[in-house]
């Protein structure tokens, strides 16, 4: 059957539906384009009439694109933000970094536990808490609704019900605990959205500015919120700190610790708490949305540096504070960029530098280490070769009979299940490691460092090879044909009586 017959191509009727529906999507493209031109030349006279001395490329209808450039700050505002002559940028960055230090923190705990989405499930599910103690306040006392303490009260009380929500349907019924979150997470988030709508039709709604718990708003922050945020991530930062040895503990082996006595329950209530109180002081500076990423990315790029845990928490807390310090500061020099968005855009960057050269788990690294082992592997494979094709020619000494032999792509390819090209590369590396020398039109020689390498590793394979036969019980088919230095694996007394063998079975390789 042919590639065309294979596919389902449209019917003619089909095909003149897709051609009716791009000409509507033609013409009311022409239709805006005109439209826009239609509002550019009424604007334009009542702008020349209204400001005779300003410029015509000003006068750009409002909501166009070019209402949405940066404006690129001037050396002094730079310095001044820098500086942080500002009063309010000194509240914001000592706000948000200190966020920042709790939640790298924090997080690197919660990855390792592996429930980074509960994180997300608790930002989601403190929506309604902010709802309804706003609500309760305002019944109580109108113009009140906004007082920061009691919506972020009732944040916790929401975050943390939305947290045990997620454990009961796990544990009552034979739903996953991944569709349970997201059970938890949508439902709670609905709530959140309907008594939402039902306070913007409040008189008091319009004026309540409960839309920066979901998006987040820095720049909006006053002294009275950074003191709660502060105090709170301290308390989280000291907590952790303190539990440092016991949540490790936790993390690596539940089991193990609740078999030596620790009160592994109370461990892990206590590390939730921790979370919900840096999502909950999270929702004013970076919002429901992005808290989450705030907790996880911090650890997560510093997972990629390091395989202490001491060092990842560090080194999460440091990157927390730079996305930060960074997402502030661009904020205050540009104040069409929201600070919590440029927060996450550079611990997103953050991740993708430590994703790509990580010293422990980079992408990069991982290549390379790998690229190298294959090389050393492909070597010692190819001198091995080598070894077994001039094995005859052993004389009482081998290694002048190895150098003497000269081997051939031909003689080589049938040892292994190798292509020609990859021979001709082991062959190249062979040579810059000096255990080949070239002859050209003849063929390819060991040196006196190859000849030394091959007898090593023809030795350390064949012990291998009688170990696992002799004393592994392995059936010969299984046997690897790679091998390293065998004394850092058996036994001294092991390996003599391996060799006895090995000079029984190949004599030639008893006079080295």
């Amino acid at each position: 059957m042919s590639f065309q017959r294979q596919l389902d191509w449209p019917s003619k009727t089909g095909s003149f539906a897709v051609r009716r529906s791009a000409m509507q999507t033609a013409i009311c493209l022409l239709f805006i384009v005109w439209s826009n031109q239609e509002i550019t030349a009424q604007i334009s006279p009542h702008s020349e009439a209204s400001g005779q001395g300003h410029q015509t490329t000003s006068q750009k209808p409002a909501g166009s694109l070019a209402d949405n450039r940066l404006a690129w700050p001037a050396a002094a505002d730079v310095k001044r933000v820098l500086l942080m002559q500002d009063y309010n940028t000194r509240i914001v960055l000592w706000g948000t970094t200190t966020l920042g230090l709790a939640a790298g923190i924090t997080g690197t705990f919660l990855l390792l536990r592996k429930r980074s989405l509960l994180g997300d499930v608790v930002g989601h599910a403190s929506l309604p808490g902010v709802a309804i103690a706003f609500l309760i306040m305002e019944l109580r006392e109108p113009q009140s609704g906004k007082w920061l303490p009691g919506l972020l009260i009732g944040a916790s009380i929401s975050g943390i019900a939305g947290m045990v929500s997620t454990v009961i349907i796990r544990s009552c019924t034979r739903i996953k605990e991944d569709a349970a979150l997201a059970i938890t997470l949508g439902a709670f988030y609905g709530l959140g959205i309907v008594l939402f709508t039902i306070i913007q039709k409040l008189p008091t709604g319009s004026q309540a500015g409960l839309g920066n718990f979901i998006y987040g708003n820095t720049a909006t922050i006053t002294q009275s919120e950074v003191d709660l945020i502060w105090r709170v991530a301290i308390v989280a930062i000291v907590a952790a700190g303190l539990l440092f040895k016991e949540f490790g503990l936790l993390c690596f082996d539940e089991q193990f610790a609740s078999s030596q006595g620790w009160p592994v329950v109370l461990l892990d209530l206590i590390l939730m708490g921790l979370v919900v109180a840096v999502c909950v002081i999270g929702l004013r500076s970076v919002g429901l949305l992005l808290v989450v990423a705030l907790l996880i990315i911090p650890a997560a790029s510093a997972r990629f540096w390091t395989e202490k845990l001491s060092h990842m928490t560090f080194c999460a807390a440091v990157i927390g504070v730079v996305s930060c310090y960074v997402g502030a500061v661009s904020s205050a020099l540009f104040s069409r960029l929201a600070a919590g968005a440029v927060i996450v855009l550079t611990g997103s960057v953050m991740f993708c530098a430590s994703l790509c050269f990580g010293t422990r788990r980079g992408v990069l690294l991982r290549w390379y280490t790998r690229r190298r082992l294959n090389q050393r592997i492909a070597t010692q494979q190819l001198l091995l070769a080598i070894f077994e094709t001039v094995e005859t020619a052993l004389l009482p000494n081998p290694q002048q009979a190895l150098t003497d032999v000269t081997v051939t792509l031909e003689d080589l390819l049938p040892k292994r299940s190798w292509t020609a090209k990859q021979l001709r590369r082991s062959l190249h590396e062979a040579q810059k490691a000096q255990y080949l020398a070239s002859h050209p039109g003849r063929g390819h020689r060991l040196t006196a460092q190859g000849g030394r390498a091959a007898h090593r590793a023809a030795r350390n394979h064949r012990l291998w090879e009688l170990y696992l036969l002799q004393h592994a019980d392995v059936a010969p088919g299984h046997v690897d044909r790679d091998a390293d230095r065998i004394e850092q694996i058996l036994d001294p007394e092991i390996i003599s009586g391996l060799e006895s063998a090995l000079f029984k079975k190949y004599p030639q390789m008893a006079a080295s």
